[in-house]
């Protein structure tokens, strides 16, 4: 038997050490480690009740306290198969959010086959967590905005009381949303900045100064725009030849404008729902005229009036979406992250 913590689904403090471990070991293989395998236990868990969603449960011997134990059972079952090795998905979860695969079944120890022992964790100062917020919001805070019909129970005391059905299309959607959105936190934790993103923000730095001269928007709320629409300038919009449309803030070209385009199907939302359609958007010789149509389109479109010299980085990012900027319904929310986030903090520091 481990002789460390195994998570128990019937333990609320189980979940409160994952919590801490996440806060004061964010960076550490074995807190990433951690998560993935807390991750796959909650997918295990959507498997098992997809599963018994499908088997009658009215037999002779069934009650509502007999399906109560089984889900409390199914749990408990979810958990024990991501600690000992489980499907796998754990291990890929690891990686993705920047883990170093091991280099032997020995190496791995007990991270690989006996489960997550917090015991042999050494503490340190705290850093950004990785789990903390998704585990406290995973189950409520997607659930707001789900149509009534569509909501199950949160995951917790209603889970255990065998009171949840099989989720829904609509719950599944916001947890994978969660999930990304903690695979993206996770991998900025450290705040370690990769070489194209260094460069990236070195690069364009000079000229968010300039627009932030015109426009009164902090220069390093335009950066992180500019990373988030172009994934650090590693997704620019390119012409079929391969070449830079040098696009940072990917305007579109409306009738009105006279330059080179590029064309691109997209994905769009109306009415919650995502789309694709073909749009034509602007290309520019630099990066340089990049900013300077942005800062024109920021002082003269009536509409992003609220947006002018705002300091405040969750209102710079809501008034853009307000102001129907973007479509993507998390558009403000990924990128007060980004703005708020290690990732920039550290490579504007570097760019002096």
């Amino acid at each position: 038997m481990n002789k460390g913590f195994q998570l128990n689904a019937l333990d609320p403090n189980s979940l409160g050490d994952l919590k801490r471990l996440a806060r004061s070991e964010g960076g550490s293989d074995a807190a990433l480690r951690a998560a993935a395998k807390q991750f796959e236990g909650l997918f295990l868990q959507m498997v098992m009740k997809s599963m018994r969603a499908t088997t009658g449960q009215n037999g002779m011997m069934d009650s509502e306290q007999t399906r109560s134990w089984q889900g409390m059972l199914d749990q408990q079952m979810a958990l024990e198969m991501s600690q000992s090795g489980g499907t796998g998905l754990s291990e890929m979860l690891y990686r993705q959010l920047g883990g170093k695969a091991a280099a032997s079944p020995e190496a791995a120890g007990e991270a690989g086959k006996n489960g997550f022992d917090l015991a042999d964790v050494r503490r340190r100062p705290a850093i950004p967590a990785v789990l903390a917020h998704a585990a406290e919001s995973l189950a409520a805070a997607g659930k707001a905005a789900l149509p009534a019909e569509a909501r199950v129970p949160a995951l917790g005391a209603a889970a255990t009381a065998g009171e949840f059905s099989a989720l829904s299309v609509y719950e599944r959607a916001a947890l994978q949303t969660r999930l990304d959105a903690a695979v993206r936190s996770a991998r900025d934790a450290g705040g370690a900045v990769s070489r194209s993103a260094q460069d990236f923000v070195t690069e364009v730095w000079p000229h968010a100064q300039e627009a932030s001269r015109r426009t009164g928007i902090p220069a390093e709320f335009m950066v992180a725009q500019a990373a988030l629409e172009t994934g650090w300038g590693q997704k620019q919009l390119r012409h079929e030849d391969g070449s830079p449309s040098h696009n940072l803030f990917n305007i579109k070209a409306g009738s009105s404008w006279k330059g080179d385009t590029v064309s691109r199907d997209v994905i769009e939302y109306a009415n919650g729902q995502a789309y694709t359609e073909s749009s034509r958007f602007r290309s520019y010789g630099s990066y340089a005229e990049s900013f300077r149509d942005y800062a024109q389109l920021m002082t003269r479109s009536p509409r992003y009036a609220g947006v002018l010299g705002q300091t405040d980085a969750a209102a710079f990012a809501r008034g853009l979406q307000d102001a129907g900027y973007a479509t993507d319904p998390m558009y403000a929310d990924k990128l007060a992250r980004i703005i708020g986030g290690n990732t920039l903090r550290n490579a504007l520091a570097m760019a002096g």
